[in-house]
């Protein structure tokens, strides 16, 4: 069928079972495919030696604009443009093309140009793609990802093509951080690295990634450090003599006073803050939940003492009240809180502080290790081990798990999880002041004893 093609024309073409087309009148090859599901798309359709040829010109624009639909006034330019093609071809014209023919050319270009630029990309810029275009979009932890693959991959393969690494070169790199003592991490390196692969692969940036067959060198143990009654006392005081700065020193003491992550208490806000209360906003937690922390008096001291330390350097008036973060980045500048990997790159280079020599020069063992002391009096522990600590002791004193889990902002499982609404806030306060008189115990070297308390109003 034919007709004058107007938008009220196309809107009332009859829909049938069975796809048909329909023709604009004076206007050779220009017509519209409709569908039975209403659908109706545009196309131009001609002869080249004898060739029939047909390509689509975009779905109609009904009402609204969606993507990939196209309105009648445009679908009739680009019908007009490969007409003028086709009938310079015809001529003879130099102008002259076949429409079909130049769009797969076109396709194949792309897909060349898009080949070559994989092949010539290099891993410098794979990560910058991976972090900008993944990592940021869908992972809380981007800020990790980000970390380990500027400090353990693009050191080594940075200036390399991403489409020639292979496997052996992922196998040498989780070997050489093995060797360097930390398996762990080996581990680690090989998630995001294998994630960034991956997210490649899936992007037709590279045909394959080098991960495949690739396992972990370290077994995934699980953490169960926690320190004890001895250990705690050394650490306390420890730490005034160790090459820690003071903002770091009260962030530990939080965690192992609140119990709370070593992330989410270097992030500590004012406006987090009302009286006796912390609240991490959803936005700040691991599992996007909001966390309500009771502040126990020693919690409190130790944000004041952070706060006139903040005024003071940053010369705000000692009349006016503070409103920032509790432990800020040391560049004056920069309006956000300090690096979440502070306090574990802190713990870790006072448990192995380089020696030096009169004149500064490092000092090696028999063996050419370089020679460390330990600052901190301590078997190998992590600020996330404080955190396991005080639930240990909290579990210790009586406290119920459920408890303990809403000190520690855990999910709670199974049909619980549905029917349980409660906050525990009296429960949490009871737990975190309880922990605190135990704390200050063994500080102290003198004895507690756990007594209900008469709870605040939260």
């Amino acid at each position: 069928m034919k007709a004058k093609f107007d938008d009220a024309t196309i809107r009332n073409l009859e829909l049938t079972d069975k796809t048909y087309d329909c023709m604009a009148e004076k206007e050779p090859g220009f017509g519209i495919r409709v569908h039975p599901s209403g659908t109706m798309s545009f196309f131009y359709q001609y002869k080249i030696d004898g060739q029939r040829r047909f390509m689509t010109l975009g779905n109609y624009l009904a009402s609204s604009k969606k993507a990939g639909e196209t309105s009648l006034k445009k679908a009739r330019e680009l019908y007009q443009a490969e007409l003028a093609k086709v009938k310079a071809l015809r001529r003879g014209s130099a102008d002259g093309a076949d429409p079909v023919l130049e769009k797969k050319k076109k396709k194949s270009q792309r897909i060349a140009d898009e080949a070559a630029q994989a092949q010539a990309l290099t891993i410098t810029k794979l990560v910058t793609e991976y972090v900008e275009k993944h990592a940021k979009k869908f992972k809380r932890s981007w800020k990790e990802d980000e970390r380990l693959l500027n400090k353990e991959v693009v050191p080594l393969w940075g200036k390399r093509k991403a489409a020639d690494i292979t496997k052996r070169d992922m196998t040498l790199l989780l070997e050489n951080i093995v060797d360097r003592g930390t398996p762990a991490m080996s581990n680690q390196v090989l998630k995001v690295v294998r994630k960034m692969f991956n997210f490649a692969v899936e992007r037709d940036i590279l045909p394959h990634t080098p991960c495949t067959g690739v396992k972990a060198l370290a077994p995934n143990t699980r953490r169960e450090r926690t320190l004890t009654e001895a250990e705690i006392k050394t650490l306390w005081g420890s730490m005034d003599s160790a090459a820690i700065s003071d903002d770091i020193k009260r962030a530990l003491k939080l965690v192992l006073i609140t119990a709370q992550r070593p992330g989410e208490v270097s992030g500590m806000h004012t406006r987090e803050i009302n009286d006796h209360w912390w609240t991490i906003p959803a936005e700040r937690s691991k599992n996007s939940k909001e966390q309500r922390v009771y502040l126990t008096d020693t919690v409190l001291e130790l944000i004041a003492e952070s706060i006139e330390q903040i005024k003071v350097s940053r010369k705000v008036p000692a009349d006016q009240k503070y409103d920032g973060y509790i432990f800020p980045c040391p560049h004056l500048k920069k309006v956000q809180a300090i690096d979440s990997h502070a306090l574990p790159v802190s713990v870790r280079r006072n448990l192995a502080w380089p020696l030096t020599d009169a004149k500064g020069k490092p000092l090696y063992q028999k063996d050419g290790k370089p020679a460390t002391e330990n600052r901190l009096g301590l078997e190998k522990f992590t600020p996330h081990d404080l955190r396991r600590t005080a639930a240990t002791f909290m579990a210790s004193m009586g406290f119920m798990d459920e408890i303990i889990d809403a000190v520690l902002n855990h999910v709670k499982q199974g049909i619980i999880r549905t029917y349980n609404r409660h906050g525990y806030d009296k429960e949490k306060q009871q737990a975190l002041e309880a922990w605190e008189r135990k704390l200050n115990s063994i500080i102290t070297a003198t004895e507690c004893k756990v007594i209900p308390i008469q709870c605040k109003a939260a």
